[in-house]
């Protein structure tokens, strides 16, 4: 009965072209001599699956496959794939994108971006919530002005390299393996200065350092990341630069702390102040603001002074200010203070039928 390709690949007979070639391409992976050394189990599965696809992804392979089976298939003149070095030269666009063999075939002949930069940069509290400007100093490798990034000295060309005709990769055949190495005589780049720039050696790039101004937005915070388009690494080859990534720290404040677009604040008051209200200035990002402390005041109570937080990045006006009232007992009274206080505490028994809050609370529990 002979070979069933279609179960070889484990697709189905009405399997589309796209279907195939995936199914092959996964067990080519699977069995790859490379990735089974000395396995020869996996070579003849690695052998079945190249061809059945050599004959399932030929259209015309196929329809005769279909219609008369592998006789008929061996009437018409096919001989099979061969051994591996044929196979790989029959399927080298695959194995190309699976191991890599053939990436390098063009990636470098062409104008290439240049890399990004990363700077991290701390701010205070006050910069990130208000905005601020800073003057950062970087040092960058940018395009040679000289030769574009080519490398090549004005009015000359680089050269295709003759050792691997461009690829920028040297493939060789080890047994069933091919083994795949950056060309020693370009160095990966596929084309041979002959004639460097004077301005940068032939690396198309130079070393430079520079400072820039960068303007940060009121209302940034911890973490954000900022993009200064084209200030990263030169391009090659009248490549464009890449772009420069700020990453802002910002030092955390003395009082002030942030939660989202509000900012908090732990005020401390007097006992007389919370127990008899007052107004009083409190600080706030912007300045200061009036703030009514109402008479009764409790310690953990929080007040809110809208409008005095982070003002929003994306508009729409500020957070607010969230003030937390912490009250202050003193540890040290003067002795018209102490009087003061047990008159008042004689005040309180009285008013509350010289039964104090313990007295009550023992009379309840017994």
């Amino acid at each position: 009965m002979g070979k069933d390709y279609y179960e070889i690949l484990g697709v189905s007979r009405s399997a589309t072209a796209d279907e195939i070639k995936k199914a092959y391409r996964k067990l080519a992976l699977k069995y790859h001599p490379d990735r089974n050394p000395d396995d020869k189990e996996a070579e003849e599965r690695f052998k079945e699956a190249a061809e059945a696809y050599e004959v399932l992804g030929d259209a015309e392979k196929r329809q005769i496959y279909d219609r008369y089976g592998i006789d008929g298939l061996r009437n018409s003149g096919y001989q099979g794939p061969g051994d591996f070095s044929d196979i790989f030269s029959s399927f080298s666009d695959i194995f190309d994108d699976l191991f890599g063999f053939g990436r390098a075939r063009h990636q470098r002949s062409g104008p290439t971006r240049g890399a990004d930069l990363r700077y991290d940069l701390n701010i205070t509290f006050m910069e990130a919530a208000l905005g601020t400007e800073k003057e950062i100093r970087i040092t960058r490798a940018d395009t040679c002005p000289g030769c574009g990034g080519t490398g090549a000295k004005e009015g000359s060309d680089p050269a295709i390299c003759h050792q691997c005709g461009g690829r920028g990769q040297i493939v060789r055949a080890q047994g069933f393996f091919r083994v795949s190495t950056t060309c020693p005589a370009c160095r990966g780049e596929g084309r041979i200065i002959s004639d460097p720039c004077e301005d940068c050696g032939g690396a198309g790039l130079r070393e430079v350092e520079k400072t820039l101004s960068i303007k940060i937005p009121a209302g940034v915070d911890h973490g954000a990341r900022m993009r200064v388009s084209g200030e990263g690494e030169g391009g090659l080859r009248h490549g464009p630069p890449g772009d420069l990534y700020v990453f802002l720290y910002v030092e955390p404040h003395e009082y002030f702390h942030r939660d989202g677009y509000d900012v908090h604040l732990r005020l401390p008051v007097s006992m007389t102040q919370a127990a008899l209200g007052c107004r009083i200035e409190v600080p706030t990002i912007h300045g200061k603001s009036e703030l009514d402390i109402p008479a009764g005041t409790q310690p953990g109570d929080t007040l809110v002074i809208e409008g005095e937080g982070i003002p929003r990045l994306r508009g729409g006006g500020r957070g607010d200010m969230i003030v937390e009232i912490e009250v202050r007992v003193p540890k040290k009274l003067s002795a018209k203070q102490r009087e003061l206080l047990e008159e008042f505490a004689d005040l309180e028994r009285e008013a509350d039928n010289d039964e104090g809050f313990l007295k009550r609370l023992f009379r309840m529990a017994s």
